[in-house]
């Protein structure tokens, strides 16, 4: 994992674009809502901030931390968005390593705690993340596992 880059997008404004675009070439959405959301984060609108894995200058895995990820509990603010590995780099601790720096750039920041919905089982806990509750997700008839992390 040496080759690779661990980056806020504060580090590399010039990749906003590139980044929006991987973004929502992985999730489906809008690439505006994604350029939005990193536009109030360079312009420090916003301390919720994007995240990047870089392997020279091509994305190797992400994730963003935004008010509300598509969900009825918008009490459990902020929440971890967007997170992705590269198929290729799956196995190496990509997602991780984002996870933990995200966790400690917000909580720098005096934001903690972070909230993060999924349906995935197993994963999160090995990262610190714990089982919350459930919440009802915008766009999809299941509810979804929400995790904290302190």
């Amino acid at each position: 994992m040496s080759d690779l880059k661990f980056v806020t997008l504060r580090d590399i404004p010039e990749m906003k674009d590139t980044a929006a675009q991987w973004f929502h070439e992985k999730w489906g959405v809008p690439k505006e809502a994604y350029l939005e959301c990193m536009d109030d984060y360079l312009s420090d609108r916003t301390e919720y901030g994007w995240y990047l894995c870089l392997d020279g200058e091509r994305i190797a895995g992400g994730l963003g931390v935004i008010e509300n990820d598509f969900h009825d509990r918008k009490d459990l603010a902020p929440n971890v968005c967007a997170v992705y590995t590269e198929e290729a780099y799956r196995g190496r601790g990509v997602a991780g390593k984002l996870l933990d720096l995200a966790v400690e750039d917000q909580r720098s920041k005096g934001i903690s705690p972070l909230y993060l919905g999924t349906n995935h089982m197993g994963f999160y806990e090995r990262y610190g993340w714990e089982f919350f509750c459930m919440a009802q997700p915008d766009d999809e008839p299941e509810p979804m596992r929400m995790y904290i992390h302190r």
